[in-house]
């Protein structure tokens, strides 16, 4: 048994992260609260990790919003980073040699997918889907080996999250892969406006 086998249904070794320190400028309120199908968006994504690991935590710079699911919140250590610094602040709060992070705003998380994205991970540092040659790093398996390559990202004030690929050992899960769990690749869906929500609420 490695320890990617499963327990009681949870994968070992690996934290759930949800990052919710997006500002919704384009959304016009907190988009991780908006109701998809009666649920809030951040619910569903914590519902969806919390079938496949034990611990999960919530990246937030807005904790009192969140303190009702009882889930360990994280506020960004690095401010004003977006992404990049989300997954440095999950990484670096890490207990689990691993984290599956999504972002809040992916109401399609798929648990299948999720499980077999974790168990490509041995000999890899990060397992990163890409789908018609687009990266998905927000709905990725990180190891905490990953947290000097975030760290420099900051250092250097880049913003872009695939940039630490060049220094990580990454393995992609090609469209065909991906396919095979979602044929309709809804999972890579993600809400920014009101009326994409509306559109993609269509779709369930």
């Amino acid at each position: 048994m490695t320890e990617n086998s499963i327990k009681g249904n949870f994968l070992e070794g690996i934290t759930g992260i949800v990052l919710a320190g997006g500002k919704s400028s384009r959304f016009g309120s907190n988009k991780a609260l908006a109701l998809f199908n009666g649920m809030p968006l951040i619910e569903r994504a914590t519902f969806a990790l919390g079938r496949v690991f034990k611990n999960l935590m919530i990246i937030t710079n807005t904790p009192l919003e969140y303190s009702y699911l009882k889930i360990p919140l994280y506020q960004d250590i690095i401010k004003g980073m977006g992404p990049v610094g989300g997954l440095y602040t999950g990484l670096d709060a890490l207990d689990d040699d691993w984290a599956f992070f999504c972002a809040c705003d992916m109401p399609f998380i798929n648990e299948d997918l999720v499980r077999y994205i974790a168990g490509l991970k041995e000999g890899y540092d990060a397992v990163v889907p890409k789908v018609d040659w687009k990266i998905e790093p927000l709905h990725a398996l990180y190891s905490k080996r990953c947290l000097q390559a975030m760290k420099d990202l900051i250092i250097k004030k880049e913003f872009q999250t695939i940039k630490a690929f060049n220094s990580i050992s990454v393995r992609f899960v090609g469209e065909e892969e991906i396919k095979q769990f979602d044929p309709e690749l809804k999972t890579f869906l993600n809400v920014n406006r009101q009326d994409e929500l509306e559109r993609i609420i269509k779709l369930a």
